[in-house]
């Protein structure tokens, strides 16, 4: 083969392949076509030239070429460890930020049933006698009872991993059925602020409320805020099944279904800080301030992370949403 004559016959499309490698992702779709079928041909010319006639020059050029090309058709990948960067850097709490209305508006109903149910709980001994026997009652709160013991009732790595486990078992509850109108998470939240009104209202009565607010402030500031944002997403998600906001119905539920992942995922790392603090600060020998201040630290870093960090990358245009090039493609509709 005369390398000269098979240069010269096909430079014209090696050359048509370069300009349109260069302006990959811009493309019409004729052009898309075009890059494919060149990059076809030019690696079929390839694997001729080394076969028949290996000059180093020509077959480093058009490696090279085929090399790009073949980036362009297939497209390139970010390594895992810089896409669970942008994860927790820019997705992540872009998506707390957005839907800070949500779960923010979610806290405050949560808190107020719940000191409204620990309020008449505490004062009134009808109610209490309806909870349990007075005996049972005085188990659970007397020093060394049941509320202050649970903390410490198993090995503390094991007691974390139990926490960790249930409390994901919650969020993955508010964020996976919030599709069904947000009924069951609306039952989760209530059946939640129960226990804790409950809890709180009899330790009260006994005279140690303080020092039961202060079994719960280490973890709970951040563990209820997880919780806050799983209902307030599963809560936004059911919301989208009845309102989608003008968009098709299901392209608003695939958004919104996203968003919730996206939360869900960050929030098993969210959650795991508070059972490392449930575990290992809650029961320790540390005094109430240093237990409690520790617990305030990790809820004042997470909403600094949402409201510095999230802001930031909202205004900078991230939605919380995956890349358009992970999404899936949209088949058209007629309604």
């Amino acid at each position: 083969m005369d390398l000269d004559v098979f240069v010269a016959t096909h430079n014209a499309e090696w050359q048509r392949l370069a300009d349109l490698v260069q302006r990959a992702g811009r493309l019409t779709g004729a052009e898309a076509d075009e890059l494919v079928r060149l990059y076809q041909r030019a690696a079929t010319h390839l694997s001729i030239l080394r076969s028949t006639a290996p000059d180093p020059a020509v077959l480093a050029r058009l490696s090279s070429l085929v090399a790009r090309a073949r980036s362009a058709v297939t497209g390139t990948h970010n390594p895992a460890w810089r896409e669970a960067a942008l994860f927790f850097s820019r997705r992540f709490p872009a998506a707390l930020y957005l839907s800070r209305a949500w779960w923010g508006a979610t806290a405050a109903v949560f808190l107020v049933v719940t000191g409204v149910l620990a309020v008449w709980i505490a004062g009134d001994e009808r109610v209490r006698a309806t909870i349990a026997a007075p005996e049972q009652i005085r188990a659970m709160t007397r020093p060394g009872g049941d509320y202050e013991t649970y903390y410490s009732s198993e090995a503390a790595a094991s007691f974390a991993a139990q926490v960790w486990t249930n409390n994901a078992r919650v969020a993955a509850a508010c964020l996976l059925l919030g599709v069904l109108l947000g009924v069951p998470v609306l039952l989760v939240l209530w059946l939640n602020a129960l226990n804790l009104g409950v809890g709180i209202g009899l330790m009260s009565a006994a005279g140690r409320g303080e020092f039961f607010l202060g079994l719960l402030a280490p973890h709970g500031l951040i563990e209820l805020t997880a919780v806050f944002v799983a209902a307030g997403a599963g809560l936004r998600l059911g919301w989208t099944v009845i309102d989608p906001g003008g968009l098709p119905r299901t392209v608003a539920l695939a958004r919104a279904g996203r968003s919730a992942a996206a939360l869900a995922l960050g929030l098993v790392c969210v959650l795991l800080v508070s059972g490392v603090i449930e575990a290992f600060v809650t029961p320790s020998g540390l005094p109430p301030w240093a237990r409690v201040g520790i617990g305030v630290v990790a809820e004042a870093a997470f909403l600094g992370y949402v409201f510095v960090l999230g802001r930031r990358a909202a205004h900078a245009g991230e939605t919380g949403d995956v890349d358009t090039r992970h999404a899936g493609d949209i088949v058209p509709s007629a309604g």
